[in-house]
């Protein structure tokens, strides 16, 4: 039976990525003929793409919360590769990832035709990429970014980095923080997050031969940009994913007042 389940699980994920493969090369042909950026379309039909894929991974979602009706710099916790298939399929989503991920086979080539920005860790990149970023968000693009800046076994958080929200400072939309974990009979799933010196080839076969585990997404209260630094930004969306994962934090959640 675990072999009948992995082998069907990937004849479906092959298919949805090969689709997805012979999508994006159509809206790149469509690109250079009609020489005109077509990123609105591109994120539409990432969200429909990414929904496949999600749906052709071992999860059962659960969302709370109410999705912004207005364009929004999105923080999430962090904890796999996955995390971007089920939050982009939420939304028309930008997403700002780490530069390893562009040299994935196909994956890497399917986010970058998505509008994926990519950041190498440690070249001081970071003010170049706030640019892009605020001048995606300036066009009414929501996007989403990870402040840990890596992913985590889903029991605790990194520090949220807050220099690249000041994109949202700078271009005066509001944060919206996005609580998401893997949990396998109510407790945190083992096999779910992607980290260390794990790669994604060994990371999915496991993944594929596990029954399916359940997803909970949070969509917290979006946090006004306006009078509050990228730092206060950073803190109190880290305390409110925190709290809503219940997880232990030294961050002090903030009052109504601030909050409103």
């Amino acid at each position: 039976m675990p072999r009948l389940r992995l082998s069907l699980r990937l004849i479906h994920l092959a298919l949805v990525i090969a689709f997805g493969t012979l999508l994006a090369a159509g809206v790149s042909l469509c690109e250079r003929v009609v020489r005109h950026d077509l990123m609105p379309l591109r994120q539409r039909l990432t969200r429909w793409f990414l929904a496949r894929l999600g749906g052709a991974l071992p999860f059962r979602v659960r969302v709370a919360g109410e999705l912004p009706q207005q364009p929004m710099l999105w923080v999430a916790n962090h904890v796999s590769w996955t995390d971007i298939p089920l939050l982009g399929a939420l939304q028309p989503l930008s997403f700002l990832s780490k530069a390893e991920v562009r040299a994935w086979p196909v994956a890497g080539w399917l986010t970058h035709k998505a509008g994926t920005l990519f950041i190498r860790r440690g070249s001081g990149d970071s003010s170049q990429i706030s640019q892009q970023l605020t001048h995606h968000l300036q066009q009414g693009r929501n996007l989403l970014i990870f402040p840990e800046g890596t992913t985590t076994d889903g029991l605790g958080l990194r520090t949220f980095h807050g220099r690249l929200l000041s994109s949202a400072i700078d271009s005066g939309v509001a944060l919206q923080p996005v609580a998401i974990r893997y949990l396998r009979e109510g407790q945190p799933c083992s096999v779910a997050p992607f980290i260390g010196d794990d790669d994604m080839l060994s990371h999915l076969l496991r993944l594929l031969s596990q029954p399916a585990c359940e997803v909970e997404i949070r969509l917290l209260a979006p946090i006004p940009s306006a009078s509050r630094s990228r730092n206060e930004l950073a803190r109190y969306s880290q305390a409110m994913i925190a709290s809503a994962l219940q997880l232990e934090t030294p961050v002090t959640l903030p009052t109504e007042a601030e909050a409103a």
